[in-house]
């Protein structure tokens, strides 16, 4: 099945999801480049990771008053991003199933579904505790920061890995609808 007929047979619902999380994916990465800096080569990722209020605070200064305005923005685009990103992945679950009907499969969706929730709740999470943090970065408020994150880098990952399980696992290809 080349390319293009892969996405032929997606269903609407899921090709318009993909598109949109794309282009806002798209848009986090370009607005992150303006964040990177000595203290965060990462751009926001680093302030994401920043597990102490000091290296949450070297980073702000290293923004500066521009670069925090950049910071914002890209959290309130991530909040945006973050429903049509867990809805596409739960669609993408549902396309990946469907042709899957044993019990085994079934369970394992739940649980990439609720791994995808789980990423998206951490991740708003996460969000709201850095908006907090731009200000006075506290210990407490980074750390629990980054644990978020790490929650939800850890949800998405674990996630699509059991999406590529499930595929791999009886060894053909998606039935087309």
């Amino acid at each position: 099945m080349d390319t293009e007929k892969g996405l032929r047979a997606l269903p609407k619902r899921l090709k318009a999801c993909l598109i949109a999380t794309v282009i806002l994916l798209a848009a986090l990465v370009m607005i992150n480049q303006a964040l990177k800096t000595g203290a965060a080569h990462q751009g926001i990722v680093s302030y994401q990771l920043a597990g102490n209020a000091e290296q949450a605070l070297a980073i702000v200064q290293s923004w500066g008053e521009e670069g925090l305005q950049w910071a914002k923005l890209s959290l309130w685009v991530d909040f945006l991003f973050i429903p049509i990103y867990c809805l596409t992945l739960i669609l993408l679950t549902r396309h990946c199933t469907l042709d899957r009907p044993g019990i085994r499969e079934r369970t394992a969706a739940r649980w990439i579904r609720t791994l995808f929730i789980s990423a998206g709740l951490a991740d708003v999470t996460e969000n709201v505790l850095l908006l907090n943090n731009l200000d006075a970065p506290t210990d407490a408020i980074s750390l629990v920061a980054a644990i978020s994150a790490l929650a939800k880098f850890t949800a998405l990952t674990l996630g699509i890995a059991g999406l590529v399980i499930i595929r791999a696992a009886r060894r053909h290809p998606l039935a087309p609808g």
